[in-house]
């Protein structure tokens, strides 16, 4: 992570984020999801963010001056800019629109993070959904295609930031992948998670691909963009953009917003497993809690975790770094209420419901 990047761990990020990002929101955006996880979080906030303003596809060059444009006023392309914060080269709005190419370099155009063909192609809104839409070099841009996002350890090719064409090293997928560099993987990852969201309920007629049925990622997708989402945290580059695209289409990308819906509403999901079955790995007691709670985890967080707890808003009102299992935490001081307990390492998210009754 570089030094343009919010310098948070993820939990640090979530308590923060929760109270500062919230402010950029129109009050009351979120409160028809308060309070839910799972399938009913994910429909309530498809219900607060579909039938946003679409655009036309021409409109996305002058959109990206106004969602894409770096403080030095060039274009901000993932695919292209350094870690460094010293690009490999830049574009000017405009004058170095795409028409043809030749190399990297040579220009810009409108990059379908999600692959339109996997939603049949030139359809409307999410053929000009500026949150899944970036302007990037037209050559790296060409040479990922319609491939998924990935990880590979033996690229073909590799652009001149550090982008990477090649066969999938990540555990349940071994085809062909572009792999995005570090700086942007949390990015993509909550672009998708946008798409899923946005168009759930709505996509029965979308093509699909290896990565996605319809707007849902597949399993093995799932995990290695909550991993993503964990690596790469929200960085004051997206804040912006999100603002700047509510001001165009009317909608938000939640992901942005409130860092924990993704937790709430998927979990980890290892392999098949599901959100419940995930849930049921943190055993609390008693719950609900009147003053002291025991928190026991599964084998698999070894060392020192962060346990956080958020209130039906997505907003985190309580963080405490631990280690041991059982552990015994103080909610004394906390409310009634329904809450969800978000149990994080460097790697994992688990969650469960926390009910305080005093």
């Amino acid at each position: 992570m570089n030094s343009r990047k919010t310098k948070f761990s993820i939990l640090l990020l979530l308590s923060l984020f929760g109270s500062i990002i919230l402010t950029a929101q129109p009050a009351g955006y979120y409160d028809s999801a308060s309070g839910l996880t799972g399938t009913a979080l994910q429909q309530a906030i498809h219900d607060i963010i579909k039938n946003h303003t679409s655009r036309t596809y021409d409109n996305l060059w002058t959109d990206f001056q106004v969602t894409d444009r770096k403080a030095n006023g060039k274009v901000w392309d993932m695919y292209s800019d350094l870690p460094s914060g010293t690009p490999v080269y830049e574009f000017i709005f405009i004058t170095n629109q795409c028409g043809n190419y030749a190399k990297e370099g040579d220009c810009y155009n409108r990059e379908h993070s999600f692959p339109k063909s996997w939603f049949g192609g030139e359809k409307y809104p999410m053929y000009s959904d500026l949150f899944h839409l970036y302007p990037t070099d037209g050559w790296v841009n060409n040479k990922r295609g319609n491939s998924p996002f990935g990880i590979t350890s033996s690229p073909t090719w590799t652009s001149t930031n550090g982008s990477k064409v090649g066969p999938s090293s990540y555990t349940g997928y071994s085809e062909d992948i572009f792999e995005p560099i570090n700086e942007y993987k949390g990015d993509f990852a909550r672009s998708y998670f946008y798409m899923a969201v946005r168009y759930y309920g709505e996509d029965s007629s979308w093509t699909g691909s290896d990565m996605v049925d319809g707007s849902q990622l597949k399993p093995w997708a799932l995990k290695m963009l909550m991993e993503w989402d964990i690596a790469d945290p929200i960085s004051t580059k997206e804040t912006d953009r999100n603002n700047a695209v509510y001001s165009i289409q009317g909608n938000r990308n939640p992901f942005i917003d409130n860092p924990a819906y993704a937790a709430l509403i998927w979990g980890t999901q290892s392999g098949t497993e599901d959100v419940a079955k995930l849930k049921e790995r943190i055993r609390l007691w008693p719950n609900p809690v009147k003053d002291l709670v025991n928190v026991e985890l599964p084998e698999r967080f070894p060392g020192q975790y962060k346990v956080s707890i958020a209130d039906a808003t997505g907003r985190i009102i309580y963080e405490k770094s631990v280690s041991g299992k059982p552990v015994t935490l103080d909610l004394s001081n906390m409310r009634d209420g329904l809450y969800i307990m978000i149990i994080t390492d460097d790697t994992d998210v688990i969650t469960t419901k926390l009910v305080i009754g005093h």
